[in-house]
């Protein structure tokens, strides 16, 4: 017992006050099962000596130290109702002795988030003469703590928000330590670390309609070595990259990745030194694109003892150097367990420095319309605590979060745990389009870079590349319109419009893309090239669109096309023709504009003549009101 307890006994020894208390008076018989129940105490035997405290209790009801000592082993415990209640039972029967008590009197308090009385116990604290040097540091760390979370509470304060933390139960949680805990993007797999004794293994857990699978030790070379760490898997499920202290490590953990194969993860290969160092580098997470790596390091150089980093795959394949993520993020303390959700805009980690609830607590971070990282926001309790809240994963649709805490209905140690989380913290619902990128000729799947971009702001939130066989998996924020394009040098580019903000989304979508190889009288329809009402005027978010057509004509300088410009059948024919006309004059122009010569440049308005869907129905107008491309020259 070398925490709560002993910090109480270092208090008490700092200070000589008047006591009507006299512990010379007390039963011999409850002196005995007090000695008895420190040494308890001292073997780390927290609950039996609660036992022979309340025995000693029983035997002597006015031995005020065996309430002082009971109410710090409750504490020890996590047991913060009874332990903040035996310290109201000392605190009667005698209030000077009481007075060295008030600062972990109060840590209870809080830790039942009564933090208006924790502050006002520990003003009291403050309040008395000649404390030390270290007690007074200790009292004014809680009394910002204290402060925090009731400002905390005024400016975020939710009448409906109900935290109900969960325990996974014993199919994931054991006597062991779990933590670490990271899920697919579908929310179908649970990954997480296991610590017995000196080892850490990896764990998996299969989820089906909210339920969790018995946890089994995932196969392959992965966990042949003993000393692993914290885990991200990529959106695909075709590589993990973890943590680990092997001994052909450049330093202390290093970052490893592991492929799957038939035969389950293959051995484990060192990520090398523009990931790693000869220091710690742990807690590592993947963006849903695959092209961001974040983790921890506490290598030289940073702003605090472990800050966070990132690197960015190059167009080789491999990770860049590290780049520290700035004093915005990380502070003097520790930065750690980062989790980047597979909305690839919000980014979940843990910091010991940034003002909290004590501790370590868990924060939120997203980006902006400009991709820049907005300032750290505290999760807020009861999801922080007094105590250490130190890794969450949170899951696609964004309203569960998993993390490991050690509550005092662990199973032993930390345990993983799941939650609702409240609106304000939630990051952006996630959906998904998979599927195959294939010659429309051929059926042969083809490498492609694929990009997905916000059509607010033209920004690209993800941009990844196909496997060999031309297979690909994109995340879909919900909630906002955007453009998917697919792009192959020698074929034409593919687009399509998701407009997530005006309908209600599928959970996932399927979609097998057949590029068209470049070649005479190939047609491309637009999905996204957008005028201004009855005006020829480009809307902005048609740059998304025409800078790929750009790139086209760039990499293909023989090539020759023409733009034809359609509209549905509303109005008057002559108006539509001229319209027309004029769209596609337009983007002919956007394109002269930008370098690429006029005789490789034609434009044509067809006006509603060659419609491709039902003019009587607004879905089939919208499909008719389009801009074309035909190559017309090779």
């Amino acid at each position: 017992m070398k925490k709560i307890l002993f910090i109480i006994l270092f208090f008490v020894s700092q200070f000589s006050i008047a006591q009507s208390y006299n512990s010379t008076n007390v039963n011999a018989k409850a002196i005995k099962l007090y000695e008895a129940a420190l040494v308890k105490l001292e073997d780390g035997d927290t609950k039996n000596a609660v036992t022979l405290l309340k025995q000693c209790i029983q035997t002597d009801d006015n031995y005020v130290d065996a309430f002082l000592s009971l109410a710090g082993a409750y504490g020890e415990l996590k047991d913060y109702y009874n332990a903040a209640l035996t310290y109201e039972i000392a605190k009667k029967k005698d209030t000077a002795y009481f007075q060295p008590y008030l600062l972990p009197y109060s840590i209870n308090l809080a830790g039942l988030g009564k933090f208006e009385d924790a502050l006002n116990a520990v003003n009291q604290f403050l309040s008395i003469q000649g404390l030390s040097d270290r007690s007074l540091k200790a009292a004014s760390y809680r009394k910002r703590c204290y402060e925090f979370a009731i400002q905390y509470k005024q400016t975020h304060f939710n009448n409906n928000y109900q935290f109900n933390p969960i325990n996974l139960g014993d199919s994931v949680n054991t006597k062991a330590l779990e933590y670490s805990p990271t899920l697919s993007i579908d929310d179908s797999l649970l990954v997480f670390t296991r610590r017995f004794g000196g080892r850490e293994d990896f764990y998996q857990s299969i989820i089906h309609d909210k339920k969790i699978s018995l946890a089994k030790r995932i196969e392959g070379d992965i966990n042949n070595e003993p000393f692993k760490g914290a885990l991200t898997i990529s959106s695909d499920g075709e590589f993990l990259i973890f943590a680990g202290n092997f001994r052909n490590g450049m330093g202390n953990y290093d970052l490893y990745i592991s492929y799957s194969t038939p035969q389950g993860w293959s051995e484990p290969e060192n990520m090398g030194p523009n990931v790693n160092s000869e220091y710690w580098e742990s807690c590592p997470s993947l963006s849903p694109d695959n092209r961001v790596l974040y983790f921890s390091s506490d290598r030289p150089g940073g702003i605090g003892g472990k800050d966070l980093y990132m690197c960015v795959k190059q167009s080789n394949g491999r990770f860049g150097p590290a780049k520290n993520m700035g004093p915005f993020i990380n502070s003097i303390g520790d930065e750690t367990s980062p989790y980047i959700h597979s909305d690839n805009q919000t980014l979940y980690f843990s910091s010991t420095g940034l003002p909290g609830y004590g501790n370590e607590d868990l924060f939120i971070c997203r980006k902006d319309s400009l991709g820049l990282w907005n300032k750290p926001e505290n999760l807020g309790y009861p999801i922080n605590t007094i105590d250490n809240e130190g890794s969450i994963a949170v899951s696609s649709d964004g309203s569960t979060a998993y993390y490991a805490s050690d509550r005092s209905d662990t199973r032993g140690g930390l345990d993983l745990y799941s939650c609702n989380l409240r609106n304000d913290i939630r990051p952006h619902k996630t959906l998904y389009v998979k599927g195959r990128v294939f010659d429309a000729k051929t059926n042969k799947g083809i490498p492609s870079s694929v990009e997905l971009v916000d059509n607010s702001n033209n920004n690209t939130l993800i941009k990844i590349q196909t496997d060999e066989l031309g297979k690909y998996f994109v995340p879909l924020p919900y909630g906002g319109d955007y453009t998917f394009t697919v792009n192959r040098k020698g074929y034409l580019f593919y687009t399509e419009l998701y407009e997530l903000s005006k309908k209600q989304a599928d959970s996932t979508y399927k979609q097998d893309i057949a590029l068209q190889p470049i070649e005479l009288n190939s047609r491309l329809i637009f999905r996204n090239i957008q005028f201004e009402t009855n005006s020829s005027e480009l809307k902005p978010v048609s740059l998304i669109e025409l800078d790929k057509l750009l790139l086209l004509m760039q990499e293909n300088p023989t090539l020759s096309i023409q733009i034809n410009g359609h509209t549905d059948n509303t109005g008057i024919e002559a108006t539509n023709q001229t319209l027309s006309n004029a769209r596609a004059k337009a983007v002919a122009n956007y394109l002269f504009n930008k370098g690429i010569a006029a005789s490789r440049l034609k434009y044509k308005g067809f006006g509603s003549s060659q419609p491709i869907a039902d003019n009587n129905i607004e879905e089939g107008k919208a499909k008719n009101r389009r801009t074309e491309m035909i190559v017309t020259a090779l």
